[in-house]
Order: C-alpha cells, then structure tokens, then sequence
C-alpha cells in the first residue's frame, strides 16, 4: 500500500511540474492534461486571429489553398482561392532557414532543400514531427524519380533548424498548418505547393544564365508565369523527364 501512494505522489507530481507532457494516443500526440492533440491546440490558439483576417479580404477558413516558397528571398506564401476561383495572397511569412544553396536537391545526404513541384495531401500531415508539426512535401515527385534523384521526408515544418527542410519557426506553422488542414478537411483533396529558387521572372532568371541550373529552373518558369498570369495553380504533367504546365 504504501509503494502505491508513492507511485501515485510521484505521478501527480510529474503532472504537475510538466502540464505539457505528450502521450501518445491512437497514433496522435496528446496533451496528457488537455486531452488535445498538438494541431487542436495550435488551432485553438491562432483560428481567432486568422479568421479576422480572413474576413477581411473576403476569405474564409477552409479555403482551397496553395503555397509558394523562395529561397533567395527566404519567403512563403500562402495563398487561398476566392469565390471567383482565383486565389489570393493571404500571408507571406519569413522562412526561418532551410539548408544547402540554390538549385535542386538530387540526393541522399546533399542536405538540399528540394525545388519543384508538388502536392500534399491529408496523409502527408505530420502532427506529431519533432519540429513541432510539418507536412511532407512529397519529395521525390515524378520528375525527381524519372531523374534517379533520391532522398526523402523532406518536409515544411516549424522550429528554425534544417537537413533538408524548409523550417518556419513555431509561430508560423501553427498558422500554416491550421489552414492547409482546414482546406484538406473541406474537401480540396490535395495542396499544391511550388518550390522555387527565386521570383522566376524574366529579368532574374536571365541574370543566372551562367548557373549550371538554368536549363531547369527555366523548366519551373511555366509553372511560374501561368500562376501569375490566372491565379491558379497550373496542372503539372511529367512527360520525357521534363516538367509539362497546362494552364
């Protein structure tokens, strides 16, 4: 009897000096004093101040929505369709950091972040990442695989430390992620999200003709000019180890 009051003491105590244990429950972390998983108490925290600012500019949560990143400029963008279809920038949030230079990543161990084109869907949700939480971006796509590229679990996610990643910082993926899930759990069966080296106009573009990427990076400008042109993100194909953009 007395070994289980101590058991108990020592439990309660643990408790108590550590509300913010996790524990995991049915594949989800879970707060062991809430009861909430980690994006239910993002949710929580940040869902107000989104949807004043939604409102604002006539969106709503749960919005179809879609993500650009670029390196040189160390920036995301966030962007959420409208009710005419054609998306708006919502947010553009500092990249904390993320590893290796320009150009794409091509194999285990480069620590490069990836550049291209890809697509997040429901199962590409990390809520439990050790960076806080994270989505895969679902590295290698089609054209990564037609080239032999290699790596994997390349990932968005919070914290400011990268082998491979582009990592946000806490703050900014809660809100990142509390929008992608609420678009996902509305129905948008999957996210597009570009990838990008820099702003691919014509003028910085042709200022790079000398890199050993060119020729790919002006692979990823279709992909590029057709989002700026329509404001929607453009149907990517891969047909003979090339990028294809329709739309």
């Amino acid at each position: 009897m007395r070994r289980r009051w101590i058991v108990l003491l020592l439990v309660a105590a643990l408790i108590a000096a550590a509300p913010w244990a996790w524990a995991r429950v049915g594949g989800r972390v879970m707060n062991a004093v809430s009861g909430q998983s980690r994006p239910e108490q993002a949710a929580a925290r940040v869902t107000p101040g989104l949807q004043r600012d939604l409102r604002t500019l006539g969106l709503a949560l749960g919005a179809p929505a879609f993500i650009r990143l670029f390196k040189r400029e160390g920036e995301l963008e966030l962007w959420l369709g409208g009710k005419d279809g054609r998306y708006q920038l919502f947010r553009t949030y500092p990249i904390c950091t993320f590893s290796g230079q320009l150009g794409p990543k091509r194999r285990q161990g480069d620590n490069q972040a990836p550049e291209g084109f890809y697509r997040v869907a429901r199962g590409q949700l990390n809520p439990a990442s050790r960076y806080h939480l994270a989505f895969n971006l679902g590295y290698p796509n089609a054209y990564e695989r037609a080239h032999g590229y290699t790596g994997d679990f390349l990932m968005v996610h919070g914290n400011c430390v990268s082998i491979g990643c582009y990592a946000m910082g806490d703050a900014a993926i809660e809100e990142i992620y509390t929008v992608v899930d609420a678009a996902l759990r509305a129905g948008q069966p999957a996210f597009d999200v570009h990838a990008l080296p820099f702003r691919l106009d014509d003028a910085a573009l042709s200022a790079e003709r000398g890199s050993p990427w060119f020729d790919f990076w002006s692979e990823l400008k279709p992909g590029y000019d057709a989002f700026e042109r329509v404001r929607q993100p453009p149907r990517v194909s891969v047909r003979d180890r090339r990028y294809r953009i329709e739309g």
